[in-house]
């Protein structure tokens, strides 16, 4: 908008009462040519002077993004495209161009973008949110990285960031973090399968219809961890910051099977005996 544009504007919303005095002050004050395009904020009892300075001066009003632990990458992009102050430049691509846009090496983005609040100004576009959250991920993961654990059985960055995901989806308590971490890390070692249900949840996607069976289990898929050994092909979810530590970082515990007690928390055991007491006691039972 041109500086005429704005005054009409602002007088039709009542926030100046006359749009040829508003011109005429702006024109007065060397401010007509200096008025930043963008998204304000104002009072309407707020002064003409002061609304000039707050124009020129670029005080836009600020929108906000929150991308949250174990969100997917299509959750990302839901939260964005339905946010009224992000600019949708992303419509219409397919994943691999987003990473492109970004000049991101990985050809899946699944887990790269860091769960936190963006703060914006309105009209921002949604790749540059994106650049932000992908950066702060990358930073994260090779400060965690550099301080990991000796004998992990992961050979990088991103191998830490798959497993960290799994570790982000299978529990919600803080302080079980290190030990689900260990378990993990215990079965890599001894070269046994993960036996994540969240991988498998995560590869089936829209087929999921709530609920796992054992058909489920036993249906071959590049992100069942109960048929393939090792990790699967690209993390599952955002991991927070705390999930990636206790992946480098897991607890000094044995254990090699969790199961849940329907709480929330979970039953840790060395052997499968132990194991299968505690499925028996938690869920055969229920």
């Amino acid at each position: 908008m041109g500086l005429r544009q704005i005054a009409t504007r602002l007088e039709s919303t009542g926030v100046v009462s006359d749009s040829r005095g508003f011109i005429l002050l702006a024109r007065l004050l060397g401010k007509a040519g200096h008025l930043k395009a963008g998204s304000y904020e104002v009072d309407q009892s707020i002064a003409p002077i002061s609304l000039l300075n707050k124009l020129e001066r670029g005080e836009f009003a600020q929108g906000q993004v929150r991308f949250i632990e174990g969100w997917t990458f299509r959750q990302i992009r839901d939260a964005l495209y339905a946010h009224p102050m992000v600019r949708n430049d992303t419509k219409g691509f397919d994943d691999r161009e987003i990473l492109e846009r970004l000049g991101a090496p990985e050809i899946h983005p699944e887990g790269l973008f860091f769960p936190d609040t963006y703060h914006f100004s309105a009209g921002t576009s949604d790749l540059v949110i994106l650049q932000h959250a992908y950066w702060k991920m990358q930073s994260v993961l090779v400060e965690l990285w550099e301080s990991r654990a000796s004998g992990l059985p992961l050979s990088s960055p991103y191998e830490a960031l798959v497993l960290a995901s799994i570790v982000e989806k299978e529990t919600g308590h803080p302080e079980e973090r290190e030990l689900v971490a260990a378990v993990f890390i215990n079965r890599l070692k001894r070269g046994m399968r993960l036996q994540a249900d969240p991988t498998i949840v995560y590869g089936l996607g829209e087929d999921f219809e709530g609920r796992l069976r054992t058909r489920h289990l036993q249906a071959d898929q590049p992100y069942n961890t109960y048929t393939r050994a090792g990790l699967p092909p690209t993390p599952i979810a955002l991991p927070g910051a705390a999930a990636i530590a206790a992946t480098l970082n897991p607890a000094d515990s044995p254990a090699l099977y969790f199961v849940s007690r329907n709480d929330g928390t979970h039953v840790f055991s060395r052997t499968l005996q132990e194991h299968n007491r505690a499925v028996y006691k938690y869920q055969k039972s229920q």
